[in-house]
């Protein structure tokens, strides 16, 4: 993936992909699973469901709260945004209208019974904690930039194949633990 250039404004995106042997039913279970998450993440640490709810649904929130080397601590409210079972789960930062980043997974079902697994994620338009790195170095943004979403894309990787290795039985949630 290339990234020269890349301004917040722009809205860059990171895309990752995987084929794992397991249908796309039993792939949604763990896409799904906000609580499994933080298991799959360095940085999220922590998620859970907001007013009650108790799985995903357009509409329904959750918070979730992170932890940067560079960038500190912090917490953000989620926003369900599509939610079809078992194809796509998608979420937005912040604001639903205005997010500081907006996340996807999308399912496919692959002809041998298998699914192709799909994240994705969109930086901005809304303001993040690396708006205020950017403020702070606006010479450096495209550097900034570029390193963010690399960190996304390393991320993601290993969140897929986690994903995989569980979906396929080939791994338990604590051998996949970021």
């Amino acid at each position: 993936m290339e990234w020269t250039g890349a301004r917040y404004a722009d809205g860059p995106t990171v895309e990752v992909s995987g084929r794992i042997a397991a249908s796309p039913e039993r792939v949604w279970e763990l896409v799904s699973d906000i609580g499994l998450m933080p298991v799959l993440s360095g940085e999220l640490q922590s998620a859970g469901w907001l007013d009650g709810a108790s799985g995903p649904a357009v509409g329904a929130r959750f918070a979730g709260r992170s932890r940067h080397e560079s960038l500190g601590e912090w917490e953000t409210t989620s926003y369900v945004v599509a939610c079809e079972a078992p194809r796509v789960f998608a979420w937005a930062v912040t604001d639903p209208e205005q997010p500081s980043a907006l996340w996807r997974f999308t399912l496919a079902a692959r002809e041998d019974g298998g699914t192709e697994l799909t994240q994705w994620m969109r930086l901005g338009p809304g303001r993040s904690g690396l708006s205020y790195a950017i403020d702070r170095m606006p010479d450096k943004e495209e550097r900034i930039v570029f390193v963010r979403l690399r960190e996304f894309e390393r991320s993601m990787t290993a969140t897929v194949d986690a994903i995989r290795r569980l979906a396929e039985g080939t791994a338990t949630a604590d051998e996949v633990r970021a």
